[in-house]
């Protein structure tokens, strides 16, 4: 028996395990193993872990505006969950996303709310101000050194009009410039490594590995314990105080179904006595879009061949070379449209042939241009395909269900081709690989979205959080129906961010978490 039982050792279940186990005593439950691989180190090498056994594998059903293609969702199982698999882009998103949270009636998640949150979890290489801290655990660094292809992305995005941003966590969002990444000298800062490493020594604290989390037992309305399978066989923990569940935006509402709690009709379906009715679990699922724009280019400084021994030694022996790119490296915010408020795309840009998410290497060198559609209007859902809890659920994301997505994407790829056109390119710019120079009428480019458009790692919503009796949460994070039950992760946000969701998710927890002690 332990005080709190906290499920999934990803960017939220870090954060909540460190806070929690300062004051009780905590076991975490990660279905996944070890974070101790080169390839969790190494920042460019993230895409060798998609597909190996440090990945959930996960793939949406059929996806009729994505050409009926099933969409790749990569998620790390591991400790640090997808922090230790991620592009470690450090994006919070902009304050009238957590102002339309407040709206949507997570009273308390404002911007005045949250931004002291992020200060005090972030340690910015920059320093402290107004809109950073320097002395949390999250390392928060420049990167080293923006490839040449990068420097030439934000020089022509300047002169195109875009504005200079040095900081898109500041002021404002929109503009071009470079990512910040949660980096230590060259090497990925995961939530592991900020939150849960420095903790694991304390005797309060426990982490098993490579338990899958099956069902939380809930007895007599109440959650009093956590079943699951390590090593083939059953076991269960229980918890005094609560069961916190940080699973992510497909665990977390799959956990719940499986545990009863859901939509009575498809739990009993499924084989499921339904014990809370709770029909928006797995509902409102969101992510963000993106397409590929990419070009053959004759410089030979890209990432396509940063595998050499050069580059190896450089990282092994000085922390420092091509290996320490996040990928993308290049960032800007824009409107789609001149009748847009606030900026709907955001553009990674990256020096490497980027497509099919790196799983397929090139034989060139190449750079791509990613327009992401940041607030898509389509939304999807999670559901558990039977009660065997070693099935994966069916993730249906409704990917570009609205023809209003597919049009800003579109403006994103003509934007794209704007950049790359102009003359700092000039030196670089060999032959358009996608879409094409032949595609460029509405039609062709609307048909090119729909055949390539993937997902961008960021899926969110599918334990809302709100006010209203349909909300899976609270704004202090219980479970409807349930006491000492609460979800604390990117499922609950009620809309997903302007931007990359790992800060904001780490923020969750430790908001969270300082409810929990609050009492």
């Amino acid at each position: 028996m332990t005080d709190y039982v906290i499920v999934g050792a990803g960017s939220a279940g870090c954060v909540l395990a460190e806070a929690l186990s300062t004051r009780y005593s905590v076991v975490v439950l990660e279905a996944g193993g070890s974070d101790r691989s080169l390839e969790v180190a190494v920042p460019a090498a993230f895409s060798k872990l998609f597909l190996s056994e440090r990945d959930w594998g996960l793939h949406s059903e059929p996806e009729p505006g994505a050409d009926h293609r099933s969409l790749y969702l990569p998620r790390g199982r591991m400790v640090g969950g997808s922090s230790s698999m991620n592009a470690m882009l450090y994006i919070r998103g902009r304050p009238s996303d957590y102002n339309s949270w407040v709206e949507a009636g997570a009273r308390g998640w404002g911007w005045d709310e949250v931004l002291p949150v992020f200060r005090a979890m972030e340690s910015n290489s920059r320093g402290a101000d107004a809109h950073h801290g320097d002395s949390g655990p999250l390392l928060v660094t420049d990167i080293t050194r923006p490839n040449l292809l990068t420097r030439a992305f934000v020089e022509a995005a300047l002169d195109l009009g875009i504005p200079p941003n040095p900081d898109f966590n500041g002021p404002t969002q929109e503009g071009v410039g470079f990512f910040q990444v949660t980096q230590r000298r060259g090497r990925r800062w995961s939530a592991a490594d900020a939150f849960l490493r420095p903790a694991s020594p304390r005797p309060t604290l426990r982490v098993e590995t490579r338990a899958l989390a099956t069902r939380i037992v809930v007895d007599e309305g109440r959650a009093v314990a956590v079943e699951y399978v390590r090593d083939g066989r059953l076991q269960r923990v229980e918890a005094r105080r609560e069961v916190v569940v940080a699973a992510g935006a497909f665990g977390s509402p799959h956990l719940l179904q499986l545990s009863g709690i859901g939509d009575p009709d498809h739990l009993r379906s499924i084989g499921i006595s339904p014990t809370v009715e709770s029909p928006d679990v797995g509902r409102n699922l969101q992510d963000h879009p993106v397409v590929p724009v990419i070009f053959d280019t004759d410089f030979t400084g890209t990432l396509d061949d940063a595998e050499n021994p050069m580059e190896q030694a450089r990282w092994l022996f000085l922390r420092r070379g091509r290996l320490t790119s996040p990928v993308a490296e290049g960032c800007a915010f824009v409107r789609s449209g001149p009748d847009i408020e606030e900026p709907d795309l955001q553009f990674h840009f990256g020096p490497v042939n980027f497509d099919n998410h790196g799983l397929e290497p090139y034989d060139g060198h190449a750079f791509t241009l990613g327009p992401v559609l940041i607030n898509p209007r389509s939304s999807g859902s999670v559901r558990a395909r039977s009660d065997d809890p070693t099935m994966t659920p069916a993730i249906e994301v409704n990917c570009l269900s609205d023809p209003a997505d597919v049009r800003a994407l579109v403006s994103g790829v003509e934007m794209a081709r704007e950049i790359a056109s102009r003359d700092a390119f000039d030196r670089f710019r060999g032959v358009e690989l996608k879409p094409g120079a032949g595609l460029r009428s509405d039609a062709d480019l609307t048909g090119y979205v729909r055949s390539n458009v993937e997902l961008l790692y960021h899926p969110v919503g599918t334990c809302r959080m709100g006010d209203d009796e349909r909300a899976v949460v609270d704004p202090e994070l219980r479970v409807r129906g349930v006491a000492g039950l609460r979800v604390a992760d990117a499922s609950v946000m009620p809309t997903v961010v302007s931007g990359n969701t790992n800060a904001p998710t780490m923020m969750i927890a430790a908001r969270g978490a300082r409810m929990i002690l609050a009492g």
